[in-house]
């Protein structure tokens, strides 16, 4: 009698990346049976962020479909044309989901072994972890918060403008707490021309306030942009 391929079980954790000024959201990465396996044999790699795990089920990063899908699994902070990157195919098999035809770009030419998940499984812990709120810091919430009323406002638009990003913005933990920036949320938008026109970028660099709640600070910075036109309130970029 043939032994049967065993059964993986994937949990998605939320972590704030090391160097978060790359990138300030929170990466989801995925554990294999309890397992960072993906940092065992890419470990300068980075999972995708939270942030594009916001839209409907079936354009989250790990979702699968009986058709194969050849994905970026985790990348470098750079490129991946620069430091390599680390591919799986996956698909849905009946009531199993498959990840293998690994292939990694970096140094190393290691990869993990190929994994059978339970398709229920499989499919809950991904909504799961599409709804998860429980890894988020004040700043955290008050970046998503904020980027949702700025958002369904249709503010920018109205001055013939795109939204282009909401982020927080960390304290550095290894400055002292006089000259580290404190924490913040980051608004960038840009000014839409006509073809051939200069494109005009500005930026906010808002503060928040340990301490206080979380909905009145999103209202106070909600406001002070809603105000007037954002062009004037806002820094305009160089470039």
């Amino acid at each position: 009698m043939m032994d049967q391929p065993a059964i993986n079980t994937l949990t998605l954790r939320h972590r704030i990346p090391d160097d978060w000024a790359a990138d300030p959201w929170a990466e989801v990465r995925p554990l294999i049976d309890g397992v960072d396996v993906l940092k065992e044999i890419h470990p300068e790699g980075v999972a995708d962020s939270c942030r594009r795990w916001t839209g409907p089920a079936e354009s989250r990063p790990l979702a699968v479909t009986e058709k194969t899908r050849r994905i970026m699994i985790t990348e470098p902070t750079c490129t991946a044309g620069c430091c390599g990157a680390l591919y799986v195919a996956m698909r849905r098999e009946g009531d199993w989901v498959i990840w293998d035809d690994w292939e990694n770009t970096s140094d190393s030419t290691a990869v993990p072994p190929d994994f059978r998940f339970d398709a229920a499984q499989y499919e809950a812990e991904l909504a799961r972890a599409a709804a998860d709120r429980g890894w988020e810091e004040p700043v955290d919430t008050i970046a998503r918060l904020l980027d949702q009323a700025l958002s369904e406002s249709g503010w920018f638009e109205r001055w013939g403008c795109v939204l282009s990003s909401v982020s927080p913005r960390r304290a550095e933990p290894d400055l002292p707490e006089e000259i580290a920036s404190p924490e913040g949320v980051d608004v960038e938008f840009h000014q839409v021309r006509g073809p051939g026109e200069r494109t005009d970028f500005y930026g906010y660099e808002l503060f928040v306030e340990r301490g206080r709640p979380v909905e009145e600070q999103v209202r106070r910075l909600a406001a002070h942009i809603l105000a007037g036109d954002p062009r004037k309130t806002a820094e305009k970029h160089a470039c």
